[in-house]
C-alpha cells in the first residue's frame, strides 16, 4: 500500500508541477494563502519535492490495516505547519488505537493551497493544513478575518477562533464542500522591504509591495497608495531577488525562514493582519466517519493548533533576533493610528462584513 502511495503522490506531483506555489501564498488563483506558510518554500523544485517524498515513505510508518488519509501542505518540514500536522497525526492515532494513520506530504507534492483545497472539494485529497488566503474563494465570509488590523493580539485572535464565531466561519465552508477541523496558526503579517524605513501610512506611498493573492489584501494595501502586486509565493522570492517587487508582508517566522535579509533590508512590525491556518478536510470523507471518529478529528485538531501556536510563540524571538542580526533594521513601534486610519475605508468597502465585525468587536470588548 505504501507503493501505491507513493507511485500515486509522485503521479500527482508531476501533474501539478506548474501550479505548486505553496505557503501562505496559495497558488496562482485569487486567494493564495501567506503565508498563509513560514510561508512554504512552496512551489519548490520537483527534485526537492520528490526527495521529500521519498523522506516522508521512509518515515512514516502506517500501522498494518489502518485507514490511512493523505495530508498536504506546501511548506517545508521545518515549518509550523509540519509541527503542528505531526501532531495531529499522533493524536489521531492514539486516540483511534491504530485506526487511521495521517500520512503527511509537505513541499507542495499534492499541489499549490487551492490547488489541494479543490482536490478535497472532489474527494481526491483527504486532508490539508492551509493559510487563510484562499478560503474567501469558497466561502465569502470567511474575507471578514483578512480585514486589516481586526485583532490587536494573538488572545483576542484567539477568543474569536476558538469561540461561536470562528466555528461558524469554518461551518460554511461545508456547501463548498470543506470540513474546517480547527484554526492552527500562520501569524501576525508584517512588512518588509529593500527601500527605506516604513514608520508611518505615508511612507509606503508609491512603493511596489508583493501581497497575497486576495481581494481584501489588495484592497487594503491600495487604501495606502501602495502598488499592491498580487503574486505567487514562489514568484515573489524571484521578484524580491530581482527587484521587480521593493517589498512584501509575511510573519516574522515567514521572513526568518527564507532569509528575506538576502533583498530586503527594513522590517515594520505593523501587525496588519492576524493570518489563519485551517486543519481541513473533505466535509464528504468527515461525513462518512462515525459521530464519535469525528470528534476525535475535531477535538485532535483544535490540540494540535493549539500546540502548534505555543511553537510559533517560543520561536519568535528568537527568529526576531535573528534578523537583526543579519542586518535588518526592524522599526518596532511604527504609528500604528495611522496604519488604521488609512484602511478604515476598506470596512465601507466590505460592508457585508459589518455585522460579523461588530460580533468580533463585542467578544474582544468582553476580554477587557
Amino acid at each position: 500500500m505504501k507503493k501505491n502511495l507513493k507511485i500515486m503522490a509522485l503521479a500527482l506531483s508531476a501533474m501539478m508541477a506548474f501550479t505548486v506555489t505553496g505557503c501562505g501564498s496559495s497558488d496562482s488563483s485569487n486567494g493564495a494563502a501567506v503565508g498563509t506558510a513560514a510561508e512554504s518554500k512552496e512551489a519548490g523544485d520537483s527534485t526537492e519535492a520528490a526527495k521529500s517524498e521519498e523522506a516522508d515513505d521512509s518515515s512514516q510508518e502506517t500501522p498494518e490495516g489502518a485507514t490511512v488519509f493523505k495530508l498536504g501542505t506546501t511548506v517545508n518540514e521545518q515549518d509550523s505547519f509540519q509541527v503542528a500536522a505531526e501532531k495531529f497525526a499522533e493524536l489521531v492515532a492514539e486516540r483511534t488505537n491504530g485506526a487511521y494513520a495521517i500520512e503527511i506530504y509537505p513541499n507542495g507534492t499534492l499541489g499549490g493551497e487551492r490547488d489541494m483545497l479543490e482536490s478535497m472539494q472532489i474527494g481526491t485529497l483527504d486532508m490539508g493544513i492551509i493559510t487563510s488566503g484562499p478560503f474567501i474563494n469558497f466561502s465569502s465570509a470567511m474575507g471578514v478575518l483578512d480585514m486589516p488590523y481586526l485583532f490587536a493580539s494573538n488572545e483576542e485572535a484567539y477568543a474569536v477562533l476558538d469561540g461561536e464565531i470562528g466555528r461558524e466561519l469554518l461551518d460554511t465552508l461545508e456547501d463548498s464542500g470543506l470540513k474546517g477541523l480547527a484554526y492552527a496558526e500562520r501569524g501576525f503579517r508584517n512588512l518588509t522591504n529593500s527601500v527605506k524605513p516604513i514608520q508611518s501610512a505615508a511612507d509606503l506611498s508609491g512603493m511596489t509591495i508583493r501581497i497575497m493573492e486576495n481581494d481584501v489584501y489588495t484592497a487594503s494595501f491600495q487604501a495606502m497608495d501602495v502598488n499592491a502586486t498580487p503574486m505567487a509565493w514562489a514568484d515573489a522570492l524571484t521578484a524580491l531577488q530581482q527587484g521587480t517587487v521593493q517589498g512584501q508582508e509575511n510573519p516574522i517566522n515567514v521572513i526568518y525562514s527564507y532569509s528575506l535579509w538576502e533583498s530586503q533590508k527594513y522590517v515594520t512590525l505593523d501587525r496588519h493582519s492576524y493570518s489563519t491556518a485551517i486543519i481541513t478536510m473533505s466535509a464528504a470523507l468527515f461525513d462518512s466517519l462515525d459521530a464519535d471518529t469525528q470528534q476525535i478529528f475535531l477535538d485532535a485538531a483544535q490540540e494540535a493548533a493549539e500546540y502548534e501556536r505555543a511553537w510559533v510563540a517560543d520561536q519568535e524571538s528568537s527568529q526576531l533576533q535573528a534578523l537583526k542580526d543579519n542586518g535588518m533594521e526592524v522599526i518596532e513601534e511604527p504609528d500604528l493610528a495611522s496604519f488604521k486610519e488609512a484602511v478604515q475605508p476598506v470596512y465601507d468597502q466590505y460592508s457585508e462584513y459589518s455585522d460579523y465585525v461588530a460580533r468580533i468587536q463585542e467578544v474582544i470588548a468582553g476580554m477587557k
